[in-house]
């Protein structure tokens, strides 16, 4: 893997709206040997096996295992899932010129609008972001479905708005051709059941909400005889592989009643919430008012969190290892400060965790135990 300077600078990026900022001043250079290039039971683990480090307030960063994370959780603490379930969405295709291309199916809008992007094909199966010009083409499918490319999405070169030509079930069409998006890092396909976690059965997103992936079946029922609830909420991922200039795009979310209930009355009774992935926390920062009351909701999202927005509905998160381009820094930022997360990268690089969807967890408590 190319390196890349990793969480290089405290300067606003002028370019993101607001001076948004993921980054930190941490400067070390992101490699090969931190990633995760294959699901942990590729690697000899069980999924509650990887890695786990837990930053609690001002306190030094602690080392555990992911089958360890009822440990430093207290009862009547509540954990929010994603039930969002990954749909293979990547695809072969053919331009209207002959072109052979990947299409990796992002997000359904409203009105029959996709948003898709266009890759170029690697040797070995990976694909590589691909630049076309900025006039409406066709791309047909490897199924024969036929997609109508109008125009980049705004604020992107890399994402193109799309259109299913016909009365077309463009997800079935997935279903029976695709395949799960990988990038680079990854050195072979993986079956869709390894970018699937214990939670999903709402088909919709094209990226694993990868933060309840080390969840199995033995440690939630660990998490619920310690006192721990266990609520969900549904999000639908769009692809993550986000440039340095884009904010998240909107995305489909759904609080049911019963966890907004559920949400509130933890925090009633002093539990904290703990959102297990960033789209968690997107989702329950839609539901919630300024008086941190969270309700029901359903629809889009354009929520970005910030230090400077903060977050009324969660008290902690557990998420993956981010990659300095990633919003979600932001997020990770105004849920626990900028102080913590900074301490936590530091000692997570030097003691070798290892990063994406296949990697090692974090978890982060912005507060002292009890």
């Amino acid at each position: 893997m190319t390196a890349a300077t990793l969480l290089a600078t405290t300067e606003p990026d002028a370019t993101l709206q607001g001076g948004l900022s993921p980054r930190l001043p941490l400067d070390f250079e992101f490699d090969a040997a931190h990633v995760a290039t294959a699901p942990a039971e590729a690697r000899g683990l069980d999924r509650d096996g990887v890695r786990l480090m837990v930053s609690r307030g001002d306190d030094e960063p602690v080392h555990a295992t992911f089958r360890d994370l009822a440990d430093h959780l207290t009862a009547g603490d509540l954990l929010v899932v994603n039930t969002s379930a990954t749909v293979p969405s990547a695809v072969d295709a053919e331009l209207a010129d002959g072109t052979r291309i990947v299409v990796h199916v992002s997000t359904e809008l409203p009105g029959g609008l996709w948003m898709v992007e266009p890759r170029r094909p690697l040797p070995g199966g990976a694909t590589s972001p691909l630049r076309l010009p900025a006039s409406p083409t066709r791309a047909r499918l490897a199924d024969g479905t036929e997609l109508v490319l109008l125009r980049p999405a705004a604020g992107s070169q890399r994402l193109w708005l799309a259109t299913v030509e016909g009365d077309v079930d463009l997800l079935a069409a997935l279903v029976a051709v695709g395949r799960p998006i990988r990038y680079s890092y990854v050195d072979r396909d993986w079956p869709i059941d390894s970018y699937q976690t214990v939670f999903a059965d709402q088909p919709g997103s094209a990226e694993m909400p990868s933060a309840a992936r080390p969840f199995t079946a033995d440690l939630t029922t660990r998490v619920i005889r310690r006192g721990i609830g266990i609520s969900t909420i549904t999000l639908h991922t769009g692809v993550s592989s986000l440039e340095g200039h884009e904010l998240p795009y909107a995305e489909r979310f759904v609080v049911p009643p019963a966890t907004a209930a559920a949400v509130n009355a933890a925090r009633a009774v002093g539990g904290h919430v703990i959102a297990v992935g960033t789209t968690v926390v997107r989702a329950l920062e839609s539901a919630v008012d300024t008086a941190g009351t969270v309700h029901p909701a359903s629809g889009w999202t354009d929520a970005v969190i910030t230090p400077a927005s903060g977050v009324r509905a969660v008290d902690g998160l557990v998420s993956g290892w981010h990659e300095p381009a990633a919003t979600h820094l932001a997020m990770l930022e105004a849920v626990a400060g900028r102080a913590a997360l900074m301490r936590a990268y530091r000692a997570a690089w030097d003691a070798g965790y290892l990063w994406h969807e296949f990697g090692d967890s974090h978890l982060l408590l912005p507060y002292a135990g009890a």
